[in-house]
């Protein structure tokens, strides 16, 4: 059957679309011909077509020694674009919706402020007894699973700076040895995720993880946090749901693991 011109139309912007997300998927700076029509199942003709048209564009830049491709500042352009219009919070409320659903817990959105974190949003369970986040209370980097999952993820030469500075107890439980900390931060960032009960107020606990923006930084943490007696319930699913919830939303600012 002849396929219809609108048809052809979609086929070739699908062509063209998996060709851009080649570029940015690959490891590599630059690809050529061969190696993108091997990749996606296209004619090296088809290929050279597309690739006309992006460099037309601005998308693609060809190197005219090597005659190897690679992406142009147009797609810079976009995707600056796109970093500039985000909204952190409005994306992430669904996530926060998701798992206090799930959990039947209380889930918030911190973002960092210098040495400290703030509670920016919440979403509540409907049960008489919970846990309920002051808004725009700022915390310090190492009370509690939302400040570590910051502070596990920061750069070597922050997290030292961070940590040469007085770490005051908030509670009879927040960790304030550098050596137990840093046991703790590295525990952290090897898994994942952070947990925590009493450290941050007495008698709450929290599993909590890092979203990261397209530069590999942290730039907010999502948690579930509960009454500690209560939490432990939920405390074997909390991490795998949390991080599915962090990972989703990572993508959505850029952000594509490695290794």
């Amino acid at each position: 059957m002849a396929t219809s011109p609108q048809g052809q139309t979609i086929i070739a912007i699908d062509r063209a679309t998996n060709v851009l997300t080649l570029f940015a998927d690959s490891d590599e700076p630059t690809l050529g011909i061969t190696e993108i029509a091997q990749a996606l199942g296209l004619s090296k003709a088809v290929v050279y077509r597309i690739l006309s048209s992006f460099r037309a564009k601005g998308f693609i830049e060809l190197d005219e020694t090597t005659r190897r491709y690679s992406l142009g500042p147009s797609a810079l352009h976009v995707g600056l674009a796109y970093i500039n219009r985000m909204d952190v919070p409005r994306l992430a409320r669904p996530e926060l919706e998701r798992l206090s659903n799930a959990l039947d817990e209380t889930a918030t959105l911190s973002l960092r402020t210098g040495a400290t974190r703030v509670y920016v949003d919440q979403v509540t369970p409907d049960r008489d007894v919970k846990m309920v986040v002051q808004i725009g209370l700022q915390v310090p980097l190492h009370a509690g699973a939302s400040s570590k999952a910051f502070l596990a993820f920061l750069d070597e030469d922050e997290q030292r700076d961070y940590l040469a500075r007085p770490l005051a107890k908030l509670t009879s439980l927040t960790v304030t040895n550098t050596r137990t900390l840093r046991k703790d931060l590295t525990e952290i960032a090897e898994r994942g995720f952070a947990s925590s009960s009493g450290e941050r107020m007495d008698g709450a606990a929290s599993v909590a993880a890092p979203v990261f923006g397209h530069e590999g930084r942290p730039v907010a943490v999502i948690s579930v946090c509960g009454p500690a007696e209560r939490f432990a319930a939920v405390q074997e699913d909390a991490p795998k749901l949390v991080l599915e919830s962090t990972q989703r939303l990572s993508r959505q600012l850029g952000y594509r693991a490695t290794g």
